[in-house]
Formats: C-alpha cells, structure tokens, sequence
C-alpha cells in the first residue's frame, strides 16, 4: 500500500516540475538565470520519476537516485547563487567566475557527495542496487540542506525589501524543500533509518511548491514564465468538460432509475436521458451561459480579462465585414467586447444636437441631446465611460452631471461609451446591461475607450464618403446645368443677332428664308434641351453620322451673322461615330468663336476633308488670334474667357467630347494672324451606308 502511494506522490512531483520547466523554456530570452531555472526543473523531474519507477526498493536507494538527487541540490543551489550575484538583471557567465570563496566551498560540497555516491555503490553502474555507507551519504545529505536554506535565507535578506514581493514565494517554496530534507535526514540520522511515511510524503511535498516557484516566476519576467494558454481552448475545454460532468452525473442518475423503477425503470431511464441531453444541448447554445463562462475564465485564470489581440481582430473584422449598415456594426462591436446583448447610437450633426443614428437589438429612442449640453461637455473633456448603474448610486464622480431624461426612459441602458474624433465628440453610444455581470475596471473602460476612439474614425470616414458622394451629385448637376446655360447662351445670341438684323434686311427674301430657318433650328434645339432636362438622362447616346451633312447645318445655322461661314467639302463620304446633337454644338461654338474673333471684311472658313482614316474639319478664321501663352495655359481651362458675357466653358466642352470620341482638338493661332482649330475624328468603319445617320 506504501509503495502505491509513494508512486504516485513522486508521479505528481515529477509531472509538475516537467510541466514547469516546458513552460520555462518556451519562453527562454537568453539570460542565464533563465535557463538555469528550468534546468533545476527538469533535474527535480527526472528525480521525482526515477524514485516513482524505483518506488518498490525506498527507502533502500541506487546509486541512480542518488545522483539525481545531488543534480537536483545542485541545480537549485545554483539558481540561487545566481539571484545572488544579480538577481533582478542579466547575469553573464564573467559574473560566476568572480564568486566567493563560499560558492566554491560549495562546489567542493556538491563533488564531495557525488564522490561519496559512485564509491559507496562500487562503480559508476548507476543501475546496480548494492547497500551503501549509509552514515556518509545521509551526512551529505543534511550537508546539502543546510548549504540550500542557508542560500535561501541570504537571498531573502539580500534582496531590497520592495522588491521581496517578487522573490518570496520562490524563497518560500525551494526553502521548503531544503528545510523538508534536512528535516528527514535528521531523522534518519538519529533513528540509523529512513522513516517511509515522511520518505512517502516528500513527493507530494515537493508538487506542492511548485506554484509557488510558478507565482515568483510570473512575477519576474526575466525568469521567462510565459503561460500563454489561448482563451479560446479553455473556454472550449471548460464547456466540454463542464458537459461531460453534466452527463456522467445523468447517467447514473438514468442507472439509478433503471435499476430502482421496476417494470418501468427502462422507460424512465430513456425518458430522463432524452430531457438530460436536450437541457443539456438548450445550455450550451445559451448565450447567457457561455457570456458567463468567458467572464469567469478571464477573471480567474487571466491576470487580464482580454485576449488583445483575439479581442481586436474580432472588433476589426466585426466593422469591415458584415450584413448590417456600419452604425449597427459600431454598436455590435463595441457590445461583444462587454458581452452587451444592443445598444443604440447617437451622431453630432450639423444641427448641433446628436441625434439618434441607428439601434442594434434595442428600441430606436427618440431622444435628441444638445452638443454643448453638461452632459456631452462632459463625455468630450473627460473621456470617460459613464455606468449608469453608478451614477444613480454615486452622482459626485460623474461631477454631478445631469443625465437627459430620454436616457433614463431606454430599459435596461447601462453604460454610455464616448466616441472621440480628433479630441472632438463624433458621438456615444448607449450600451444594454450584459448578459452576465461584468465590472467596470480600468482595463475595460480603457478598452471601451480606444474601441470607441478606433469605431469613431471608421463613422467619420463614412460620413466624409457619404458628403463626398452628395458633393459630386451636386457637382454633375451644376456641370450639366453650366452647359445648358451656355447653349441657351448662344441660342439668345443667335435670336439676338438676328433681331438687330431683322430692320435692316426684313424686305430681304432671302433673310426672312434664313431667319425662319434659324428661328425652327433654334426651337428644335430647345425642345431638345428641355428633353433632356425632363427626363433627367444627361447621357447621349453616339451612333454612326455623316459628318458632311452636320457640318451644312452648322454652317447654315451661322448664316446670318457677319462675316458667313463658308462650307468647303472635299469628301462628303467620311462618316464618323458620334452623337449628333453634341457633335453639332462643338462645330457650331467653334465656328461661333472664329465670327466673333472676325472683323466683318474678314473671311471664316469650314473645310472638311480625309486623311489616313481619319475626317479632318478644319475651322480657319482671319481674326485677331490668339498668343501662345494664352492658349497653353487659359483656352482650354473651364471658366476662362475674354469675353464680356462668356462663360470660358465652350472650348473646353469642346475639347472633351472630341477627347472622348478618341479624335484630337489641335490650335493654330498668332496675333493678328487669325486661328485655325482642327477637329480630327476617327472614321467610322461601317458594314454598309445604311447604317449611318444622314
């Protein structure tokens, strides 16, 4: 019966020193007291296994168990020595070389007994069992215990006293085990034998100090303790076996049934199996239960509450990805981080209020609080995340604030979470009691912080994105609006023209032919105009077009003016894919310029002709012209003019479409040398004539 318990005893000693020293060196950073500490581990491992395996002969020893034991003194006697000669920095091998004549004495102690083992058990056979010089070894052994509490108590009284908390476990356990040695050596000593139970019980005593070593450990990171268990496998492992307890316990209660129910122990049996797994299954998909299951594991088996990094992957992922508008994500993200079931969110708006933005499994409140109200003055200077719980109990820290009486009237509203945009309040949210009690601490009010902080950026970025997108609506429409204003610019100058010409020529047939041809050209137009604008489509559409006969409309449009255009056409064949209407509106304008830029003797000049697959207007004027400077830096950009009720938009349109249609706008001019602009279009490539529009 002894020899089972005294396996086992050292079984558990060396599991836990094994599972110690792993630990250790997983997160080993080159310091040498870091690896000697997870050395002594693994020596104080391999001794508690080889007195588990040897657990049959104890208290009679090999010289195995004996070596083991002395590299087990050895290895924690080391590791003290070196917290000694630096215990809070990184110790180089120089440092051991400089030791005092007192470690020495103690190397010379260590040889000594390890000499005394191999000659008492008559070789280096670490196997053989043979009896020993049992006085000599059991003399070196109290040696050695009295050489490690003698180490533990100048360590403990070398160290600072505010720096103690970090050593004193440590101290209290590797003591301990030095002090339970000698304590049963001594014995042995005076009685001339080991006593079993305390040689039994030593296993079990040496397990036990080991979360002692593991605290001083954590507490000293130089020592490389690195317990870096994901949250996400303990909570798993916690539900699993939480179930597994839950079924073992529900099937000895259906045994019990079975075998207590009589003839109907069977159907009982079945019927209680049936209702344990669907509990059991309604437990497990409980978001309450497992809300309450994270909690406790953060708060009892974590120093800190959160996985950061789990924690702010998941709040990423949850504001990029999803089926909800970005306001519910926000409120989404921010509740999983405090196991909030909703919430609901409020925006500064223009309108100096922030007004209700969106709800996340939470009535839509109605509530509208003024930005410089005390209230949100408050949340934008202190940054602070306001628990309503404890405002109720405790106003004063909230510097007696008022709370807004819609606030009050949401159910089961708990905290209000600031949402901060360049030292500017974007915002708050209004998060719902959670599911499971969580306590407001720094670490999660300072995490709601920076979440909020991070959720704000990603709403102003939205708000930016959703103006920016009405500015460009408004920008197409006042762009479309400029270039209606401009064709109803120069239908006016036209009717206009034509008015101040109507006195002189009105007995004139072939005017009053040319007059009614301009007055039906330029209501087709407009109705064309007013067409488009109904239907709101500033699209039109190109199709394949003889540009001989647009170039004879546009000439004939601009009949009437002084000097008139003459149309000269060398190929009438060339058909270019273009729409019709806007084509005509970019000829027309440039042929407009070049009258306007023409005295009345002068001459304007519309050629079309073909060249290398592509048709060529030319437009050639005898006017003033212009300078060089002025047509690379202002003709072709929008709002420039020199004229008095232009618009400086009509070259540039111009100059766009043609672009479009994948032509080019060329520019020959000087001063008082006229202007030569060339429209140059690609040609159509056409199956058959009857496709083109004439």
């Amino acid at each position: 019966m002894l020899t089972s318990i005294a396996t086992a005893s050292y079984t558990m000693s060396a599991a836990a020193y094994l599972f110690l020293a792993v630990l250790l060196l997983t997160r080993w950073r080159g310091r040498l007291h870091s690896i000697i500490l997870p050395v002594a581990c693994l020596f104080s491992a391999l001794w508690a296994a080889t007195l588990a395996y040897q657990a049959n002969q104890l208290p009679t020893l090999s010289l195995l168990t004996d070596v083991m034991e002395i590299l087990r003194n050895a290895g924690w006697s080391a590791f003290l020595i070196v917290l000694l000669v630096g215990p809070y920095r990184q110790v180089e091998l120089s440092s051991i070389t400089r030791m005092r004549p007192a470690v020495a004495i103690i190397v010379v102690l260590y040889l000594a007994c390890l000499a005394v083992a191999l000659y008492a058990h008559g070789g280096s056979d670490f196997l053989q069992h043979q009896a020993f010089d049992f006085k000599s070894s059991i003399v070196g052994s109290v040696a050695m215990a009295i050489v490690g509490m003698i180490l533990v108590e100048q360590l403990y009284r070398n160290t600072p006293i505010k720096q103690r908390w970090g050593i004193k476990f440590a101290c209290l356990g590797i003591g301990g085990i030095f002090a339970y040695d000698f304590y049963l050596y001594s014995d042995a000593l005076l009685l001339k034998h080991v006593n079993p139970e305390i040689w039994t019980a030593r296993g079990i005593v040496n397990a036990l100090v080991v979360p002692l070593i593991a605290v001083s450990a954590a507490r000293n990171p130089q020592w490389s303790l690195g317990i870096t268990v994901s949250r996400r496998i303990l909570f798993y492992s916690a539900a699993l076996f939480g179930a597994a307890m839950y079924l073992l316990a529900m099937a000895a209660a259906g045994y019990y049934l079975r075998f207590f129910g009589g003839s109907w122990g069977t159907v009982m049996q079945v019927t209680f199996l049936f209702g344990a797994v669907v509990l059991l299954l309604l437990v497990l998909f409980s978001g309450t239960l497992r809300s309450w299951l994270r909690v406790s594991i953060s708060k009892h088996f974590f120093s800190y509450n959160y996985d950061y990094r789990e924690e702010w992957l998941h709040f990423t992922r949850t504001l990029s990805m999803g089926e909800h508008a970005l306001g519910e994500r926000v409120i989404q993200a921010l509740a999983q981080l405090v196991e909030s079931p909703g919430g609901g969110l409020w925006i500064s708006r223009e309108s100096g209020n922030c007004e209700p933005a969106a709800h996340w499994n939470m009535p839509m409140a109605s509530g509208f609080e003024p930005i410089d109200s005390s209230f949100c003055k408050f949340l934008e200077y202190k940054e602070w995340v306001i628990e309503l719980r404890e405002y109720a109990t405790n106003p004063e820290k909230y510097s007696a604030i008022t709370l807004p009486q819609w606030l009050q009237t949401i159910p089961k509203a708990w905290l209000v979470v600031p949402l901060i945009q360049q030292r500017k309040l974007f915002g708050f949210i209004v998060l719902a009691e959670p599911r499971s009690s969580v306590k407001l601490n720094w670490e999660v009010s300072d995490l709601l912080k920076v979440a909020g902080n991070q959720a704000a950026s990603y709403l102003a970025q939205d708000e930016a994105a959703n103006a920016l997108l009405v500015a460009r609506q408004f920008e197409s429409f006042n762009r479309m609006s400029t270039f209606v204003v401009h064709d109803l610019k120069n239908l006016v100058s036209q009717l206009s023209l034509l008015l101040s010409n109507a006195e002189k020529h009105k007995r004139n047939p072939e005017f009053q032919k040319d007059m009614i041809e301009t007055v039906y050209l330029s209501v087709q137009k407009m109705k064309r105009l007013l067409e488009k604008l109904s239907s709101g489509d500033s699209s039109e559409k190109a199709a394949p077009l003889f540009i001989a006969g647009l170039l004879q409309e546009a000439t004939k449009s601009k009949s009437i003016a002084e000097p008139k255009p003459i149309l000269e056409i060398l190929d009438s064949s060339l058909a270019v894919y273009a729409n019709s209407s806007r084509l005509e509106r970019v000829i027309g304008h440039l042929i407009q310029n070049a009258i306007e830029a023409t005295p009345r003797d002068g001459e304007v000049r519309v050629q079309l002709r073909g060249e290398k697959g592509l048709a060529i207007v030319e437009i050639k004027d005898t006017g003033h012209g212009m300078s060089e400077d002025f047509i690379r830096e202002k003709l072709f950009k929008p709002f420039e003019t020199t004229k008095s009720a232009g618009m400086g938009i009509g070259v540039f349109e111009s100059k766009e479409y043609v672009s479009e249609l994948g032509g080019e706008l060329e520019v020959v001019s000087s001063e008082s040398g006229g202007t030569i602009f060339r429209v140059i279009l690609p040609l159509h490539q056409s199956g058959s004539a009857a496709e083109v529009i004439t």
